[in-house]
């Protein structure tokens, strides 16, 4: 599939099989997360692998929706601020840079055959709790990772012209 089309197909799935995930596709997956850009290359994320046998109590602590612990694996990534990159107004490029890892975690799933779905209405003092994140580590971003066990529907998206502005914003 090239990218046009996987980016067409990839979609927001919320009931997954139970079906595990192979080790050798997990590998590619997390892979592409870690070949994401990032600014000065400072690589400022992590990324957690978590397993929701038995867990789907704990894990709906950090999201209340079940098809967050539905599939049989739950991907995290956090930021490290304290290794980003900061820009010179004060800027810092943490959450920036654990969301582009996040997005080639998802394609890349995609791409493998994976449903996902970009979770960040997560209870953040129950995600450092759960998963035991030290002070200094941040948690932007979560999403299932499995086999989807229900179809695409059609996405709505604005029209380009309504988002695009050329040379100058007015």
């Amino acid at each position: 599939m090239d990218f046009a089309e996987l980016v067409r197909k990839r979609y927001s799935v919320r009931a997954y099989k139970p079906d595990p995930v192979p080790e050798p596709v997990l590998a590619r997956v997390l892979e592409a997360g870690r070949l994401a850009p990032t600014a000065a290359n400072r690589q400022p994320f992590r990324i957690l692998v978590i397993r929701t046998a038995g867990r789907q109590e704990e894990l709906a602590r950090m999201y209340h929706r079940p098809w967050f612990s539905q599939a049989p694996l739950v991907l995290g990534v956090c930021s490290v601020p304290a290794e980003a990159w900061v820009r010179r107004d004060g800027k810092s490029y943490a959450d920036v840079d654990a969301a582009i890892v996040m997005d080639h975690l998802v394609l890349a799933a995609a791409s493998e055959g994976l449903g996902t779905c970009w979770v960040g209405a997560f209870d953040p003092p129950a995600v450092r709790e759960v998963l035991g994140l030290p002070s200094g580590v941040e948690p932007v971003a979560f999403t299932p990772l499995g086999y989807a066990d229900d179809k695409a529907s059609e996405k709505k998206r604005k029209p380009l012209e309504e988002l695009l502005r050329r040379e100058r914003w007015t």
